[in-house]
């Protein structure tokens, strides 16, 4: 095979000629064998040499024919062996009622409107398919369908453009149609409105349309002898005014405030009352404001006892306390708006002690509807007995007056 330029082995065993020519005419025979011999050779196969189809005879590339006379087109190829000629239109749906004669011409007869478009001749036989295409143009009809319809959206309006389709051999002329989609019209049948276009124009700008509105859109062409089908329709909104959007505010900064509980609160008896003392907060990033004293008694409710302690103290003296009773204790520390969890809870009991309330600084000591109650009840009293002394003093001044009267009035005499 290296004397025979072209000509290798590939790599499944199969012989590959770049150009077949005369030298490549004969019988072949494959022997496959390995270290162990072979089985023996294939059957024999035999290379001829075929012609592929080439046309003699092309088609023009354009014709122009008036509709409703006779068109003929000539196609013809050789090739071995001979080829079959068939024609085709592109773009067409179904079979044509073209025909083809004996010498493979297409036959247009009588011409259509429908018969406009590229047509195509093909030559193919055991070899190989070859195409050649022509263009038919019929003359004297409606103008046929523009393409490429393209809406380009814009602020309140829409720029149509499109590619003209044939003029049929005469003057045409366009014309946009547009239509909103509304989800429920007024009329059962929405109204489409048309705008003509200028002579020798292939776009128009639409305008006042409604914005975030759906339009659909349609370019139909006219000449003398009528119009053409409209084209597809392409579905487009235009675009509204800008709305101006507010950015949103930056995340605030988390600022991360650190304030622990007073530490080691402590309770010592002495003779003017119970004095606490603590140890300052051990953490504490923004500046200390004071101190909250609470307490509560026989395990009721907690209460604020003094809410400004000065943030500098570590002691407070608690006076007053309830004889037999038992409190408890606890402080919180606040920085601003920042109040930090209580401190641990110290208990005082006054069992046995010799402590009386010298005034009393403990407003859960008496209830406030209880302590209420009695003032009201004591200023009414109070009232009462003045008011009564008041009414007590007019009578007798009222009296007294009387007596004075009745003396100095002289006695009555009757006479008979």
């Amino acid at each position: 095979l290296s004397q025979l330029p072209g000509w290798s082995v590939g790599p499944d065993g199969s012989i590959v000629i770049a150009t077949g020519n005369d030298d490549a005419l004969g019988l072949y025979r494959c022997t496959p064998y390995n270290s162990y011999g072979t089985a023996g050779e294939s059957r024999p196969t035999r290379v001829l040499l075929k012609d592929p189809p080439a046309f003699t005879v092309r088609p023009k590339e354009e014709y122009f024919q008036e509709v409703g006379r006779e068109l003929v087109i000539p196609c013809t190829a050789h090739g071995d062996p001979p080829p079959t000629i068939t024609w085709v239109k592109v773009g067409s749906v179904g079979k044509s009622s073209a025909q083809v004669d004996r010498n493979s011409s297409l036959v247009l007869h009588p011409l259509i409107k429908e018969q406009h478009g590229v047509w195509e001749c093909t030559a193919t036989n055991q070899v190989a398919s070859v195409t050649t295409a022509t263009s038919v143009h019929v003359l004297g009809t409606s103008p046929h369908a523009v393409t490429n319809v393209s809406v380009l959206p814009l602020l309140l309006a829409a720029n149509i453009s499109w590619e003209p389709g044939f003029d049929g051999g005469y003057f045409q002329r366009f014309s946009v149609w547009y239509t909103p989609l509304v989800r429920y019209p007024p009329r059962a049948h929405h109204d489409w409105v048309s705008l003509s276009v200028p002579p020798g124009a292939q776009h128009l700008l639409v305008e006042n349309l409604q914005p975030d509105t759906s339009y659909q859109f349609s370019v139909l062409a006219q000449n003398k002898l009528g119009s053409g089908p409209f084209s597809q329709i392409v579905t487009s909104v235009p675009r509204g005014f800008p709305v101006t959007t507010v950015p949103p505010e930056p995340p605030a900064m988390t600022v991360h405030v650190f304030l622990s509980p007073p530490r080691a609160l402590m309770a010592n008896e002495t003779m003017r009352g119970v004095l606490l003392r603590w140890d300052p907060p051990a953490r504490a990033s923004v500046a200390l404001s004071g101190y909250a004293l609470e307490l509560r008694q026989d395990k009721g409710g907690w209460e604020v006892l003094e809410r400004s302690i000065p943030g500098t103290d570590t002691q407070v003296l608690v006076p007053g306390l309830i004889k037999d009773a038992f409190y408890e204790f606890r402080l919180v520390a606040f920085a601003g708006s920042y109040i930090s969890d209580p401190s641990n809870t110290v208990n005082v009991s006054t069992a046995g002690m010799e402590v009386y309330p010298s005034r009393t600084q403990l407003p859960e000591l008496l209830p406030q509807p209880v302590l209420a109650g009695v003032i009201g009840g004591i200023c009414f009293l109070s009232v009462a007995v003045i008011f009564s002394t008041m009414a007590a003093c007019i009578m007798n001044r009222r009296r007294a007056a009387r007596v004075r009267k009745r003396r100095q009035d002289p006695p009555l005499v009757f006479s008979p």
